[in-house]
Formats: C-alpha cells, structure tokens, sequence
C-alpha cells in the first residue's frame, strides 16, 4: 500500500474543505498521514483524523514553524517523509505549498508536479499546462513525488467520528533550516464572511472595467454566497487587495461557476481561472478575448447588468 503524506499548514478544529480535498485524495491512493504545519490540539487532530487521517508528523518544538517564512516547514516536510518512508506528497496548490514542494524537492532529489487535478494509483497525474491550453499526464521517476493539488479537483472526504482512538503525534527534529526570511510582526486578515477564493465554489471576479468601484461585484457575490476575485489590473490599481488576484501570477481557482466581469480575459488571468466548469464573461467589447472561453456571454455595461442579476437571484432565492 502505497504510503501518502498530506501537508496541513493551518489545523484547525474543523477541517477546510480544501484540507478534507487532500485528504481523500490520500485515501483513495493508499495510507495518508498528515504532516503538521503548525501546533493541532486534540480537536483539530480528531478532525483530521476523522477526514481520513491515520498518522501525524509535527515539529517537536512548533514555534519553530512560526518564526520564520518557509524554510523551517520545508525541514519538517523533508524529516517527515523520511520517517514515513513516503511514497508520494500531496500539498495545496497554493504560491506557499508550491514553494515548500519546490524546496523539499531539492533536498530529498526528487520531482514536483504542480496544479493537479488527478492522481491514480501509479501516482500518475493528470494537469493542464500552457495556460489551460492542453491537458496532460506526467510522472515523477525518482524519489517521493511531490503534487500539489488544484481546490475542487477532488470530492472532499466528509469528516465522521470513527470511535477509533486519535493517534498521537511523532515528533521530528527539524535541524538547521539554512537561511530565511524571518518574521518580525503579524496582523489578523479581517474576513469578509465570504468563502475562500481559492476553494470557492463560484466567484465573481472584477477588472479594468469596474472603473475604482468593486460594490456591483461584492453585491451579485454575496447573492450568489460566492467569493470575490479580480485581475491583476484592478489589484494593481488598488481597487481590492492583491490577495484576489486570479490569474498566472495570483490564485489559481476551479469553481464550478466563475463570473468574469469587465476583464479582457489576456492569457495570464485565463490560466488562472479557465478550468472552471462554468464560465459568464460580461465586458462592453464583443471582441473581448474572454469570450472565447465563456459558455455565456454578456455584451453590456456591468453597473447594469451585475445589479439586475443580483436582484433576481435574491428574488428567485425569496
């Protein structure tokens, strides 16, 4: 049985959706452990365990994974699946667990495959590559593969309570990190009460055309429960926070509806986001490259068209 190691960064009493992705992908693969990136609590380790988890690896001193950015999470991940013996290393397909794949790749002389979207049982993975333009299968061929996992590539694993008894955590020595970028103040992100842009299950995104107001996008957003995203544009601009950005050089998101609204749609933000099972484009330009994805269209003023869909979700939604 092949032996899979999930890297969790935030545990918290509740699994995310995105953690319970990962974990049933392990499961369906073969034995999954989790890898800790931070101190977990019994809660939080019931909740992983009732997921899907039947192992845990964390730091003997966890503060050591708080002071410094990345490379103290890459020594743990390298000493984890070495106790493990691991055969492969399933991570979010986010900008920090493709940096810490890269990283523990390097050390343990194996590979990284990025933005999956399918693993089978000979670690096979299926991934789009040339900004969404074609679909692939690639393999590691040396040492443990390490993936990182597309959000809503994979039916979650629905956290139950087994009865069974939570298995305690193996501690590992981290040793020397090597140089790091260390962390000299923190803030809490204040939450907008809507879902996560990278696990949401739609988004309405932004662009150039908002012209400096994000209210029409926000409101058909908190309408449809979605999250909200933008273009590097608007980001750029400094109409919303650069942590909505989509596209090649932001978030990469797989809703299962994404609204693009005033956004051209150039390369760089469609490899961000044209994996979605649903695309609405609306932009005033008919020749709008986004159109050529879109599985509808809207030719019109959003200030005009946003407002009125928002309207009639909340009146269909009663």
């Amino acid at each position: 049985m092949l032996k899979i190691l999930v890297y969790i960064h935030a545990p918290a009493q509740t699994p995310t959706k995105g953690q319970r992705e990962l974990l049933a992908l392990a499961a369906s693969l073969g034995e999954a452990a989790v890898v800790l990136g931070d101190n977990a609590d019994d809660a939080a380790r019931a909740g992983l365990h009732g997921a899907g988890a039947t192992a845990f690896y964390g730091a003997v001193t966890p503060e050591q994974l708080r002071g410094e950015l990345i490379a103290p999470a890459v020594s743990l991940l390298v000493a984890a699946v070495r106790a493990a013996g691991a055969d492969a290393v399933l991570l979010p397909n986010t900008m920090e667990g493709r940096e810490i794949a890269a990283r523990a790749a390097v050390r343990l002389d194996s590979g990284v495959i990025t933005d999956a979207v399918a693993v089978d049982q000979e670690l096979n993975v299926t991934k789009s590559v040339l900004a969404g333009s074609y679909t692939v299968r690639a393999r590691i061929t040396r040492g443990p593969a390490l993936i990182t996992l597309k959000a809503n590539s994979v039916q979650p694993a629905e956290a139950q309570d087994s009865g069974a008894q939570v298995p305690p955590v193996q501690t590992l020595e981290l040793g020397e990190s090597g140089p790091a970028a260390r962390i000299t103040a923190t803030a809490p992100h204040i939450a907008s009460g809507r879902p996560e842009l990278s696990e949401a299950r739609f988004v309405v995104a932004g662009g150039r055309g908002v012209d400096g107001d994000f209210g029409p996008v926000e409101d058909l957003a908190d309408a449809l429960g979605a999250a909200v995203g933008a273009s590097r544009a608007a980001t750029d601009a400094g109409w919303i926070d650069h942590s909505a950005q989509v596209g090649q050089t932001g978030v990469t998101v797989s809703p299962q509806l994404y609204i693009s609204a005033g956004i051209s749609g150039a390369i760089q933000q469609k490899a961000g986001m044209q994996s979605a099972k649903y695309i609405v484009a609306i932009n005033k330009d008919p020749d709008a490259p986004i159109f050529e994805i879109a599985d509808l269209g809207i030719i019109g003023d959003l200030a005009s068209v946003l407002p009125q869909a928002a309207a009639e979700i909340r009146r269909r939604q009663g």
